[in-house]
């Protein structure tokens, strides 16, 4: 277990985009997986691995990279890791960007599951608010003690591993018919 911790250390410093993409799309499948097995209730016979694998690879093409990215920019944005600074972090980040971002997920999530355009739409206007809303419950004090305490190469990570439980949820919510 020790030399896995050391090897994705290394992976960290020497290719942090690759070590935060393959961590998001394996918490994003672990979300699925719980989403599948304790809140649908499928039974390990009817779990849908096409489902896992398609959220597995939109956390890998996807939010790992776009989180990350986003990141880094905040932390050019408002340098620093101040109470004040990881607050302004906070508002920026759920303020501007969480809306953005839920909204491109719900739209990649709905073409990735073959929605047509206008399926997905329609899907996007029945879930965005009830999700944002939820997003509101739970992020904001998660993002004030990760701008606060975490550094910066570590901050996917540790929200990825708080995610799991809004994984499941976003997994829930965006492949319910």
């Amino acid at each position: 277990m020790a030399a896995l911790w050391r090897g994705c250390g290394r992976l960290l410093a020497r290719r942090p985009g690759a070590a935060q993409a393959l961590t998001a799309g394996a918490l994003m499948g672990a979300g699925d997986v719980i989403a599948q097995q304790l809140v649908e209730q499928r039974g390990l016979h009817g779990h849908h691995c096409p489902r896992t694998l398609k959220m597995m690879g939109i956390g890998f093409c996807f939010v790992g990279p776009v989180v990350g990215s986003w990141y880094r920019i905040l932390d050019w944005l408002i340098p620093g890791n101040t109470k004040v600074v990881a607050v302004k972090k906070m508002i920026l980040d759920q303020g501007g960007f969480a809306p953005c971002f839920l909204g491109c997920f719900l739209a990649v999530t709905g073409a990735v599951n073959g929605l047509s355009v206008q399926d997905n739409w329609s899907k996007i206007q029945q879930d965005y608010m009830d999700a944002l809303m939820t997003n509101y419950c739970i992020w904001p004090p998660v993002q004030i003690a990760n701008f606060y305490f975490v550094p910066l190469q570590h901050r996917l990570a540790v929200v990825q591993c708080v995610a799991i439980v809004w994984n499941c949820y976003l997994s829930w919510k965006a492949n319910r018919m």
